[in-house]
């Protein structure tokens, strides 16, 4: 098949777009039969000044928390290869630099906005910054009105 997707990567931040592109993301795998479905989340450290290490180690067990409830959806949907990744630093980069060539993305499915409003007025979105940087196709998904 010609537009077989292998390994796919799925950016979740816990907001409801990304929870659609989470959704979105069962979808293709389970057209895509045999692909990876990686659900990545990045614990964005930009915004924050060192922190004390409970606040840090309650940041990570949550978004461990958040990424195996995702995998439990995706293996309950019958996607049978789910890797979760827990990444720290900048989402914008991290994704497409560092993620996608890990786990050798043919795709990166993102939501259209996600938790940080103020940051992308700022600076940009994070979906954005995919679809300019990302080296393979991206997919951004928009939440129903």
């Amino acid at each position: 098949m010609a537009n077989h997707y292998k390994s796919i990567v799925v950016a979740v931040d816990g907001s409801k777009e990304a929870e659609y592109a989470f959704r979105k993301s069962l979808d293709v795998a389970a057209r895509n039969k045999g692909s990876v479905l990686n659900i990545v989340n990045v614990i964005d450290t930009l915004p924050f000044e060192p922190q004390e290490r409970s606040v840090a180690e309650r940041i990570q067990r949550d978004s461990e928390e958040l990424l195996d409830g995702y995998k439990v959806q995706a293996v309950a949907d019958g996607i049978e290869n789910v890797q979760v990744l827990v990444e720290h630093g900048s989402p914008r980069s991290i994704i497409t630099r560092e993620i996608s060539k890990k786990v050798s993305a043919d795709l990166i499915i993102c939501g259209a906005t996600g938790i940080g409003a103020v940051q992308r007025f700022l600076i940009g979105s994070v979906s954005e910054a995919i679809v300019r940087s990302a080296e393979c196709d991206v997919l951004v998904i928009r939440t129903p009105e």
